[in-house]
């Protein structure tokens, strides 16, 4: 599963493929259509399309003489978990701060409630 994940983020990383992956969200399209706001040839736009297949991000099918691009939700599920378990455990770990920090200000303030103020005999 890391190496599946780590291919899906290696991917993600280009700013070009991650913009494709926006664009899929709205629906299935060409590689013609995928590459029309690039000022690129439509083979830049089909290597950034393969690696996005390889991660699993994408498959291609055919209809009639068209070669569709489908976005594979399924890959962003497999992300969402991973990237919940750290986010729950980053919470735990802040949760446990703020509980110490509250402790810390509760021991501060109990503090200078009994200090002797200055001037009267303790």
């Amino acid at each position: 599963m890391d190496d599946r994940l780590s291919r899906v983020f290696a991917a993600l990383a280009d700013p070009t493929r991650r913009d494709m992956v926006t664009r899929l969200t709205e629906g299935d399209a060409t590689v013609g259509d995928l590459a029309a706001p690039y000022a690129v040839s439509i083979q830049a736009v089909s290597k950034h399309l393969k690696v996005l297949e390889e991660a699993g991000l994408v498959t291609r099918s055919r209809d009639a003489q068209r070669r569709p691009v489908h976005l594979e939700a399924e890959v962003f599920d497999l992300m969402t978990k991973w990237i919940e378990r750290y986010r729950r455990r980053a919470e735990e770990r802040f949760q446990r701060l703020d509980d110490v920090l509250a402790e810390l200000n509760d021991d501060t303030r109990h503090d200078r409630i009994d200090a002797p103020k200055e001037g009267t005999a303790s």
